[in-house]
C-alpha cells in the first residue's frame, strides 16, 4: 500500500508540475496590497495530497503569497495544526483576523472559495 501511495504521489506531483497554472500579473503596488491582505494566512498541507495540490494551484493561479507548511515533514508545524485546529487533516488554512482570533478551515473546496476574494 505504501508503494502505491508513493507512486501515485509522484504522478500527482509530476502532473501538477507540467500543468502549473500561470499567476495573475499585477502592478507591484497592487501585489503588495494583496500580500498584505494574505500575510495572516497559512496553509498546512502534505506535498502529494491531491486536495492540497488543488489549493496550492489556486494560490498560484491567484498569485497569492501565502505561507505553506508541509506537516508531513515538519513535526513542529504538525503539532501546531493539531493544537490549533484540533486534528491533523490537510489541507488546512489558518486564518488570523484583525483582532488576533484564529480560524482553521479544513475543506479544500471551502479554502478555494475563500481564496476567491483575493482576485
Amino acid at each position: 500500500m505504501k508503494l502505491i501511495r508513493i507512486i501515485l504521489g509522484a504522478i500527482i506531483l509530476f502532473l501538477d508540475w507540467i500543468t502549473t497554472p500561470r499567476g495573475i500579473k499585477r502592478t507591484p503596488e497592487l501585489q503588495k496590497e494583496v500580500d498584505d491582505k494574505t500575510a495572516k494566512l497559512a496553509l498546512y498541507h502534505f506535498k502529494a495530497c491531491p486536495f492540497c495540490v488543488k489549493v496550492r494551484r489556486e494560490m498560484k493561479r491567484k498569485s497569492l503569497n501565502i505561507a505553506s507548511y508541509d506537516v508531513k515533514r515538519n513535526e513542529q508545524r504538525r503539532q501546531e495544526l493539531l493544537e490549533g485546529g484540533g486534528r491533523v487533516k490537510v489541507p488546512c488554512l489558518r486564518i488570523e483576523d484583525e483582532a488576533g482570533g484564529v480560524k482553521w478551515m479544513y475543506e479544500s473546496s471551502d479554502i478555494v472559495d475563500y481564496l476567491q476574494q483575493y482576485s
